[in-house]
């Protein structure tokens, strides 16, 4: 039966609603990325000694999600990934690993609740640009519900990331560029609506997933962290934990307090980092974004950027823009300090950490979670 608690569908830059009995893409409006909203004051919702009593996984609170089947929603066991401290990279640093679930990364959050809610809604064909984990979880969960996914990559993503969604049965097709011009091509084939697209913020649902990782910080915790740091591409993780956090408040958990979020990317592609310094509210695309092995954060323009941008700000957190040596150095770091074998992208973490400690931004004595988004292995 359909989630009595999702009540509409809100563009996140003007607030014009839209029909959540739908398939939605962005908004009619103002072609700005859509947000879920929930009846977050309902009597019936379960309190949090509740929630904590209920089996762990992505679907433990299922009455945020917007799928119609709740705790029944079809899983790969995604979700409830370990969060621990890791004494080794500094006293109150605490690793978030993302690469225990299903198809080795975080993105498997936003494709399990995503491509779920699309089935609820009758879509049997999807398409999507990546650069390699979004496909891949695509493909597992387009396997899972038995429907159709192309996946569009650079010509220059590792064949490991290519051979991960041809085995779970996607159609794959390379292009010459970054992940813009495989978006090009995926909304071209979308046009006739035949084809759904499922690219990042694109669609309302895949940030519902991801925003599950800041419920989980909080309940592992038992409170929020003091800094939250995050390696930003497309940014749905930063604005989906951002949103989690909200919900959190008007349900009573926590008060106005928030972690102050820091977005990362790589000196080669920064666009939220010039963005955030120069004090714009958009992130202009950025121009020959070059070679890097964190291929997750070679974005060079996303549609939530104001999304990203504003959660920054209203947080006091900041952006880092991080050295390719400093960043693989920091991921080697990362293994023998910390015991995660972990992405590029989690040493962007770490190397951000260490360079707002070297700055005085932030403090050891503060909690700071860092993000490890996907397995070392899925980079060879």
């Amino acid at each position: 039966m359909p989630n009595p608690y999702f009540v509409t569908i809100e563009c996140g830059h003007c607030a014009t609603r839209h029909d959540h009995r739908e398939p939605q893409t962005v908004c009619r409006k103002c072609r700005g990325p859509l947000l879920v909203k929930y009846d977050l004051f309902h009597p019936a919702l379960p309190s949090l000694d509740e929630l904590k009593r209920r089996p762990s996984g992505q679907f433990r609170f299922h009455e945020v999600l917007p799928t119609d089947h709740g705790a029944d929603t079809p899983s790969l066991g995604e979700g409830s990934t370990p969060l621990f401290k890791a004494a080794g990279l500094g006293r109150n640093i605490w690793i978030k690993d993302e690469a225990q679930n299903p198809t080795g990364s975080f993105k498997a959050r936003g494709m399990a609740v995503a491509m779920a809610r699309a089935v609820d809604l009758g879509l049997k064909h999807f398409a999507l640009p990546s650069n390699g984990n979004a496909g891949g979880a695509a493909a597992a969960y387009g396997a899972l519900h038995g429907v159709e996914v192309e996946v569009i990559v650079p010509r220059a993503t590792p064949q490991t990331l290519i051979d991960e969604p041809l085995a779970l049965g996607a159609k794959v097709e390379t292009v010459e560029g970054t992940i813009a011009d495989a978006a090009r091509l995926v909304a071209s084939r979308c046009e006739s609506g035949e084809v759904f697209n499922l690219a990042t913020l694109r669609e309302p649902f895949r940030i519902e997933g991801k925003k599950m990782m800041g419920y989980e910080i909080f309940w592992d915790l038992g409170r929020l962290p003091d800094v939250v740091v995050y390696p930003t591409g497309g940014g749905t993780g930063l604005i989906g934990m951002v949103k989690a956090f909200d919900e959190m408040e008007q349900l009573g958990w926590i008060g106005e307090e928030r972690p102050r979020m820091v977005s990362v990317q790589v000196d080669s592609c920064a666009p939220i980092v010039r963005a955030f310094h120069d004090g714009t509210q958009h992130a202009e695309p950025w121009e020959d974004a070059g070679e890097t092995a964190a291929y997750g954060l070679r974005v060079p323009s996303a549609i939530g950027d104001r999304l990203m941008l504003e959660g920054l700000r209203q947080t006091g957190g900041t952006a880092v823009a991080v050295g390719e040596t400093e960043m693989l150095e920091a991921t080697d770091r990362l293994a023998r300090d910390g015991g995660v074998w972990g992405s590029p992208e989690g040493g962007a973490c770490l190397a951000a950490v260490n360079r707002l400690l070297e700055g005085g931004w932030m403090t050891p004595e503060e909690t700071t979670v860092i993000f490890n988004t996907a397995s070392a292995t899925k980079y060879r």
